[in-house]
């Protein structure tokens, strides 16, 4: 006997939930209130590329960059593969939608990446050093 009935021509509406998160002040390292939108991805643009990936178990296996690997090595396999992981591990975010403009500029032993995020909620620019 086939089951009749169920779920079989239901259209299903995905619903974007919201981005409202805890506000942190990584300065005195406390949360300070509650952003969304553009000002959650800017925080959470800047949780990821402080996490390395891997490293903590409270995360999963998609969040967080993986640094610590390219330190120590050339500089211009440094160059080359840097902004390949800020866009990999930025665009696990569904609010983020792509990472523009990557600049690598190598000077001594570090390293400057200055992007463009493009996200859902506006667009911005960030950096990050190594």
């Amino acid at each position: 006997m086939i089951p009749q009935g169920g779920a079989g021509n239901v259209l299903f509406q995905q619903v974007r939930q919201p981005s409202k998160t805890y506000q942190l002040d990584p300065f005195q390292q406390r949360m300070i209130g509650v952003v969304d939108g553009l000002e959650a991805v800017k925080q959470a643009v800047y949780k990821i590329l402080q996490t390395e990936r891997f490293k903590h178990t409270i995360y999963g296996s998609d969040y967080g960059c993986e640094f610590n690997s390219i330190v120590g090595k050339s500089a211009s396999y440094v160059k080359a593969e840097l902004g390949r992981r800020i866009q990999e591990a930025l665009v696990q975010d569904d609010r983020i939608l792509s990472v523009d403009n990557v600049n690598i500029t190598v000077s001594g032993d570090s390293v400057l990446a200055e992007f463009t995020v493009v996200s859902l909620f506006g667009n911005f620019e960030s950096t990050k050093e190594v």
